[in-house]
């Protein structure tokens, strides 16, 4: 098991480019099983869940080919899906068991082929995220919903038929399978409540060059008129957002002045917003973002998580570990999961301050970060501690390193580039 070696105390300053999302690649994946016609993905990012996923695609009979013909313009991979025959429309509990975004196959697989059987995805390290959701969805379009043995399976043999989703909160997974679902029901389809994340808006660009009808994607009620048939399409990847603001607060933490290359600040409003508060002089550029330690030091901040347009909490591991060196206290509220503290007592075994009350944590400020080895406990805590790391005094050990590798595409490459002293070694 490989682990990462940090030497902090390095400034960072350059260009790190930013990757295609994560969180947008893996619905995007999804959505050629809408159509018999080949879909090519391009800025695919390079990641542990995109090899889980297209594992569990090619389960399904799609075939997975590098795409011909790309070019210097476009960043990351450009595969090409072609799911012309579903061959399977069961997700095995060993597919699933590893990411649980695999539920996202299971409304493209109902409105295509007329069933999907996928395994329940169960608990994860920052809390119970149920699919109730996802299956209300589902059965307000018309599909059948039974429970057998660890197992969904929703059918619908005479195909989906368009209703009224109205979700109590927000949920970007159950926004996806509801938005894919929709695009071949008969009829129109309403979510209201809707997700209004950009990974949605990007997935909704995606389906609406294969041939779907959708209006409102990044507004709390989306529009789907349902089509007979979806075709083929070429997508570029949108930026990962994720990433950028991992890397903007590497910056910051390091008294750096790093330029994001591909960043789109649109996309990282509270983010960029919370940065500025703690310091950080931000530029918006039209080829990216980028972000510089101000002359007066890491300030204290407070943050509450909430969907967005809010502060994602995707990004409070790795603002707890900026806070871990401003100069005063920082509240950060975490509520949108449970149990999404734990990174708390691995920064603490690097010296942080930060006492936990509820879904609060309250972080004092210290001078200084000192070097131990530490466990990451999930892909966004892996990376706050990457983060302390590189300004702790001496050699950082970060282990499981396969969380990281889940969600950052060349982690150290990308650190090395400006002027991390980091190194990926055998466990």
């Amino acid at each position: 098991m490989e682990k990462l070696v940090i030497r902090g105390g390095k400034r960072l300053e350059g260009t790190i480019p930013v990757s295609g999302a994560k969180n947008a690649a893996l619905p995007l994946m999804c959505a050629p099983l809408l159509t018999e016609e080949p879909v090519t993905l391009e800025n695919l990012p390079r990641l542990a869940d995109i090899n889980t996923l297209a594992d569990l695609l090619n389960h399904m009979g799609v075939a997975i080919t590098i795409a011909a013909g790309q070019g210097g313009r476009i960043r990351g991979r450009s595969l090409t899906f072609s799911a012309a025959e579903i061959n399977d429309t069961v997700a095995p509990y060993d597919f699933v068991r590893k990411m649980r975004a695999s539920i996202i196959v299971l409304g493209p697989l109902v409105a295509r082929a007329g069933e999907a059987i996928v395994s329940l995805p169960g608990g994860c390290a920052i809390g119970n995220r149920p699919i109730d959701l996802h299956l209300k969805a589902l059965a307000a379009l018309g599909a059948e919903i039974d429970l057998e043995e660890g197992y969904v399976r929703a059918s619908a043999p005479r195909g989906l038929t368009g209703g009224l989703i109205r979700f109590p909160f927000a949920s970007v997974g159950a926004t996806e399978n509801a938005l894919m679902a929709a695009t071949l029901a008969k009829g129109t389809t309403t979510i209201e409540n809707a997700a209004r994340e950009p990974e949605i808006v990007d997935l909704a660009k995606c389906l609406n060059a294969m041939g779907a009808k959708i209006t409102g994607a990044g507004h709390e009620t989306i529009t789907i008129e349902g089509v007979d048939r979806l075709h083929g399409c070429t997508h570029t990847v949108m930026p990962d957002r994720i990433e950028a603001g991992s890397y903007a607060v590497a910056a910051l933490m390091t008294g750096g002045d790093v330029f994001l290359e591909g960043a789109v600040a649109h996309d990282m409003g509270a983010i960029l917003d919370k940065l500025r508060e703690a310091g950080a002089i931000v530029e918006e550029k039209a080829d990216g973002v980028r972000v510089k330690a101000g002359a007066g030091g890491i300030k204290g901040f407070n943050i509450v998580t909430q969907p967005f347009p809010g502060f994602p909490t995707d990004m409070q591991a790795q603002f707890m570990a900026l806070a871990t060196v401003a100069d005063g206290a920082s509240i950060i509220t975490e509520a949108i999961f449970e149990n999404r503290f734990m990174h708390v007592p691995e920064l603490c075994r690097l010296g942080a301050d930060i006492t936990v009350t509820g879904a609060s944590a309250t972080v004092r400020g210290v001078q200084k970060l000192k070097s131990a080895p530490v466990m990451a406990t999930d892909l966004r805590a892996s990376m706050g501690l990457a983060l302390a790391g590189l300004v702790a005094s001496g050699e950082t050990t970060v282990n499981r390193l396969y969380h990281l590798d889940r969600g950052y595409e060349r982690l150290e490459e990308k650190l090395r580039g400006v002027g991390a002293d980091v190194d990926r070694v055998p466990g």
